[in-house]
């Protein structure tokens, strides 16, 4: 384990930067866990949005990030800004000792994530990055399924995220929509999807790629299609759309080995739809079970994705997705991106 300093024998004090749609989660999240966090700022660049964290949270509120960590004692920030902003964040919080907890995903640039991951290290304070997905029920199944190998040799694997995003979604900020500080349904609203194929698959080798701008008045992306070849051997695809009528209709993966088949589906991986191995384990009853009906494409994993925060925090044990297991999706979130651009085939790793 590397040697960062840890919380003892008192609670955890967190600050979330960025108080719009993803940061309900987060704030729910703290809640959940009274006896280690404290929540002892906020901070948001909007004094409306601001008023109201402030308000609903009874903590102090800063307009700047930078006044904040002036004045503030903290341990942890939860970044929930638009994700252009995140390397610069990061940077400025890991310089003032603070451990960073960022929403998906963690950049729009591949060297800005990198850097992140630089400064971080400089510094000696923990990157976590935000990837509750895993920690849904149905995905922590077939989790174990992949590493128990009851697949045998992965021949080929689907992803689908058919969902929707209207123009009124894209005009509630400038930010959304733009290269610099969003990106499009593949690298933000597709991004746990992406996680997938590096984190139940195994290393790519190769990409191809093809995007467009169909229907939505935004600089990036609303629909494209991926090929990827893995170096296990399996091939796959992933397509992408926020354009389904008339709402969101399907997040799925399925995976097609020498000795299993399994899809899981619904609106958002929620779904075990089909799953049978040539062995048979006891966990297999727990399938049913494992699935659960939900709204929200965001699942419900924050909370168990924070009671790993907390943990390393207390030194107990490592993090489950830092910086460096971030940079995995990016990587091959911008392999796509060229590949869409230049109509080449993109190999992996980046850089190295």
């Amino acid at each position: 384990m590397r040697n960062y300093s840890s919380v003892e024998n008192r609670k955890i004090r967190i600050a979330v930067v960025g108080c719009g749609r993803i940061s309900k989660n987060h704030f729910d999240s703290i809640s959940k866990y009274p006896d280690e966090l404290e929540l002892v700022s906020v901070c948001d660049n909007d004094q409306n949005i601001l008023d109201t964290a402030v308000k609903n949270n009874k903590v102090e509120g800063y307009l700047s990030l930078t006044e904040m960590l002036k004045e503030e004692e903290i341990d942890v920030i939860s970044l929930c800004t638009p994700s252009g902003v995140h390397p610069e964040q990061t940077i400025e919080i890991a310089g003032a000792g603070v451990h960073v907890i960022s929403e998906k995903p963690m950049a729009t640039r591949w060297k800005d994530g990198v850097e992140m991951v630089k400064s971080c290290d400089r510094a000696g304070v923990y990157l976590f990055i935000v990837k509750q997905n895993r920690r849904n029920t149905t995905l922590q199944l077939l989790k174990r399924a992949v590493e128990e190998n009851r697949f045998g040799r992965i021949y080929m694997v689907n992803l689908n995220v058919f969902w929707t995003r209207p123009q009124e979604y894209y005009d509630t900020a400038k930010w959304r929509g733009t290269w610099e500080l969003d990106g499009g349904a593949f690298m933000n609203q597709a991004s746990h999807y992406v996680d997938l194929i590096d984190w139940l698959i195994g290393p790519v080798e190769k990409i191809q790629a093809m995007t467009g701008t169909l229907a939505r008045d935004i600089e990036v992306e609303d629909t494209g299609v991926l090929n990827v070849k893995w170096r296990n051997g399996a091939i796959g695809s992933m397509n992408v759309t926020m354009l389904t009528y008339p709402k969101n209709y399907e997040g799925s993966i399925t995976i097609l080995g020498e000795k299993g088949t399994v899809r899981v589906g619904g609106v958002a991986v929620n779904e075990i739809q089909h799953w049978e191995f040539e062995d048979q384990q006891p966990y297999d009853k727990d399938i049913q079970q494992a699935n659960y009906e939900t709204s929200s494409v965001y699942g419900f994993g924050h909370p168990l994705y924070y009671k790993n925060v907390i943990d390393v925090l207390y030194g107990k044990c490592e993090p489950e997705t830092d910086g460096r297991e971030g940079l995995k999706s990016l990587e091959v979130l911008i392999a796509t991106y060229l590949a869409a651009r230049d109509g080449k085939t993109i190999s992996l790793p980046l850089e190295y």
